[in-house]
């Protein structure tokens, strides 16, 4: 166990920042096939284009609700690729060590994010704990693939928590993502999803995104 002294939070989290996987800037989206599917039926089929704004398109699907799940779920891991420096972003930020064990080091936040936390170990945030829009976001990451220029969360939980009482006031989703790298230019993009969950009735459902016939957009 390092002395506690030694351990510099802010270098050790902007090591593991730095080192998630993020696509190039030139980036100018792409498109495919997407299917749903709920406890493996496949429910719709339809096509999908994501420009370079971010902003997906899903065509052949009349279902809103199928729409709009299918849409979040290329919108939101296509975010987590934008390249973003660590001063834009953490610059009016300290980092405090907390705890450090075998899970990794675990820190809180102060200044400008004052509150947040994360955990690092290996060069990879495997903990968020995030204020985002009015709720707390808590993030826990079981595996991660090493795309060998950064990486990427493969397997992981995610609760909603109520930033006044500090209770999870949402289910756990547990996810597994799966990804393929096309193109020249080791671009790494989502080919399936697994969101596992408890339904109404208390029962475990799956659904799953299902992305192919991929090609990048010129």
């Amino acid at each position: 166990m390092e002395n506690i002294k030694e351990i510099n939070c802010k270098e050790i989290f902007r090591n593991a920042y730095e080192n998630r996987y993020t696509w190039k800037n030139d980036f100018n989206g792409y498109q495919g096939k997407c299917i749903f599917l709920i406890n493996n039926k496949i429910i719709q089929k339809g096509n999908f284009l994501l420009g370079k704004d971010f902003k997906p398109n899903i065509q052949e699907i009349e279902d809103e609700k199928i729409v709009k799940s299918i849409a979040s779920q290329l919108f939101e891991v296509c975010i987590h690729r934008v390249k973003r420096e660590f001063q834009s972003v953490h610059s009016e930020n300290n980092f405090n060590l907390l705890k450090n064990s075998e899970s990794g080091i675990e820190m809180s936040v102060s200044g400008k994010n004052q509150g947040d936390k994360y955990r690092v170990k290996n060069d990879s945030i495997n903990m968020v704990y995030r204020k985002i829009h009015g709720t707390i976001i808590e993030i826990f990451v079981a595996e991660f693939l090493d795309t060998g220029i950064g990486s990427l969360s493969k397997k992981y939980s995610s609760q909603r928590i109520d930033p006044n009482t500090l209770e999870a006031n949402s289910q756990k989703l547990e996810y597994e993502d799966e990804f393929v790298n096309i193109g020249k230019e080791d671009y790494w993009i989502l080919n399936s999803r697994k969101i596992k969950y408890l339904n109404q009735n208390q029962e475990e459902e799956t659904q799953k995104f299902v992305f192919e016939d991929l090609c990048l957009l010129n």
